[in-house]
Parts: C-alpha cells; sequence; structure tokens
C-alpha cells in the first residue's frame, strides 16, 4: 500500500509538469506590421527591441547579437543597439524576406525581384550567388519567403506564389518540387527528413516526407476556438511539439492568438496574444535554453 501512495504521488507531480497553463517561453519574434524585432520574456513582457521595416525572419547568435531580415535587406544588431553587420539590397524593387546564418560567417538572403539566392560575407561581399527562376506572372512580392541551406550544402526555397518547396543542390540545380496547398511562407526540414509547411492563407500547415505523401495536417478548425489565419513561421521544439505563427493580417488584427504551441496529436497547449505591444507577429525563436543557431541545433 505504501508502494501504491508512493506511485501515485509520483504520478501527480509528474502530471502537474505538464499542465498547460504553466508552460511559459522566452522567445524572440519579428512584427511584420509593428516594424520591430523583440526577445519577450516569460511573463510576456519585451525586455529588448530594436527597429526594422517589415521583418520577416530572425535569429538570436551565440554572440547575443540579433540576426534578422527586413523588407530592404539584413541586418545583425548587437544588445546595445549598434549595427554589427547590415546588407542592403542593391536597387529598388528587391524585397528580401529570410535571412540565416551560416557556418563559415556568411548569411544566406533571398532577394525577391532579383530572384536570387545569395550569401554574404562579413565584408559586405557577395560570396556566392545562385539564380532563381520563378513564373513571370508572380508578382515581386509573392515570389520568395524561407529559405535555408543545409548542412549538405543543398537550399530549400519556399515559392510563395507558385505554391511550391524547391530543393536546389549547391550550384542551383532544382532536385525536388513539392507542391503545397495556399501560399506557403515557411519549410522546416526536419531530423527525419520531412519538410514541416506553413501555408499562408492556405489557413493549415503539412508535413510532407520525402516521397511526397502528407504525412500530417494542422487544418484551419483544428484548433477549438483558435482558427488558423495566415500561417507564417514556425518551430519545432525537442519534445515534438511546434510553435506556429499566426500572422493577424488581411483583416484579422486583434482577433487572435498571435502564436499557437501544438502538440503531435494536434493538442493546443500554448498561446500567445498581446495586441497592444505587437500587430502581426510572423516569425519566432524560443530562448529557453541556449542553442547554436548557426550549426543547426534548431528545427525553424
Amino acid at each position: 500500500m505504501q508502494r501504491l501512495h508512493s506511485l501515485l504521488l509520483l504520478a501527480i507531480a509528474f502530471t502537474g509538469t505538464l499542465r498547460a497553463d504553466e508552460i511559459k517561453h522566452r522567445f524572440l519574434c519579428c512584427d511584420y506590421g509593428g516594424d520591430k524585432v523583440c526577445i519577450v520574456n516569460a511573463e510576456g513582457k519585451i525586455e529588448w527591441q530594436t527597429e526594422g521595416k517589415h521583418p520577416q525572419d530572425c535569429w538570436l547568435l551565440p554572440n547575443g547579437s540579433v540576426l534578422f531580415a527586413y523588407v530592404g535587406g539584413a541586418k545583425e544588431v548587437a544588445p546595445d543597439q549598434t549595427v554589427a553587420w547590415e546588407y542592403k539590397a542593391p536597387e529598388k524593387g528587391v524585397e528580401c524576406h529570410a535571412a540565416q546564418p551560416l557556418p563559415n560567417g556568411n548569411v544566406l538572403v533571398v532577394e525577391c525581384g532579383s530572384s536570387r539566392l545569395i550569401e554574404v560575407g562579413r565584408d559586405g561581399k557577395i560570396a556566392k550567388e545562385i539564380a532563381l527562376v520563378t513564373k513571370p506572372e508572380i508578382k515581386m512580392h509573392n515570389q520568395y519567403r524561407g529559405a535555408r541551406k543545409l548542412a549538405n550544402g543543398h537550399y530549400v526555397v519556399v515559392f510563395k506564389g507558385e505554391g511550391k518547396i524547391v530543393e536546389l543542390d549547391g550550384d542551383g540545380k532544382v532536385l525536388r518540387e513539392q507542391p503545397v496547398p495556399g501560399d506557403p511562407h515557411e519549410v522546416l526540414v526536419l531530423k527525419n527528413g520531412n519538410w514541416l509547411v506553413t501555408c499562408g492563407d492556405g489557413h493549415q500547415v503539412v508535413e510532407v516526407n520525402p516521397a511526397g505523401e502528407t504525412v500530417w495536417t494542422l487544418t484551419e478548425n483544428e484548433l477549438p476556438g483558435n482558427p488558423l489565419r495566415l500561417m507564417a513561421g514556425a518551430q519545432r521544439l525537442p519534445n515534438g511539439n511546434t510553435l506556429f505563427c499566426n500572422y493577424l493580417g488581411h483583416g484579422h488584427l486583434g482577433e487572435n492568438p498571435q502564436i499557437y504551441e501544438v502538440t503531435p496529436d494536434k493538442k493546443l497547449v500554448w498561446s500567445f496574444a498581446d495586441h497592444t505591444q505587437f500587430k502581426t507577429i510572423n516569425q519566432i525563436q524560443v530562448l529557453d535554453t541556449p542553442v547554436d543557431v548557426i550549426h543547426g541545433e534548431i528545427y525553424r
């Protein structure tokens, strides 16, 4: 009986650690409509922020600086607000919607308008350029969103206006094209090789395996009372849960939470909503535990 009592106490204690109302996250985020990038503490208060016109991608670097893309380029801002590095698009009519820190010190940037992937060095010079080809009828703003360089040297690029994800080799040769619903915004290449794709105004998320088969979906109304609006940035956590940015532009400002945390079996366990401090959160990096984002210790 004493053993049973001890087991029951242990079970109660264990269950208590999983209560949804106890989940808290410190995180970095982009507020596209609010023109700022912020670090938010576990109590929901902004502890650091910097300005950026329509920021689209963000990373907390090991040196404490924040790297992010904004509509006219990409920059790294130190904790004291000093601009440690910046790339500015060379011409008008170009938009930058993704940036990624690379192990060699360069930064990957995708450009709409000029239709290219570039790797920019610390000296601001372009070290590598990969041409991208999209349909001529796709308007500049809708050409591309997320872009990542993988450990094997390949690239994955979100072709927003064409509703597909494209994998290219290190020379820009197309290896795979994966159609997805809606106008995709982000692709996460998961540890198992699957692609997790947020589908923008398609109001859903899909996970596809290397064979192109859909193995998991989260559709518009599967989280009761919490509809999916424009699905933007995402991050897969070590425990298997995924955070999704619920972009509230296009007529939905102030209506719903801006971030959802969802379990593999589609349970909503945490959400964030602050319509006073934020307009349209579109990207997130959870900061609960230190990770080296430059060397692939994160899925986002």
